[in-house]
């Protein structure tokens, strides 16, 4: 398990971003981890990967309906 440091984090927040206490009380860990810089990196979706993506999942027509339904 992974010990949170609290007083760092805290010193981080609200000293070095400038984060009014329950704006810091309101981020989620990972917002937090970006801010810092600690993001976990790596390559975004490739072209190939969002085709992929886009023929699993299409968009579906939906019926116009603003003129009447007909």
């Amino acid at each position: 398990m992974i010990r949170i440091q609290w007083p760092a984090l805290l010193r981080f927040g609200l000293v070095e971003l400038h984060l009014a206490p329950d704006v810091f009380w309101q981020l989620t860990p990972a917002e937090l981890m970006v801010m810092a810089g600690q993001a976990p990196g790596g390559a975004g979706m490739s072209r190939a990967g969002l085709d992929a993506l886009i023929a699993k999942f299409p968009d579906l027509e939906s019926k116009d309906t603003s003129n009447g339904g007909s």
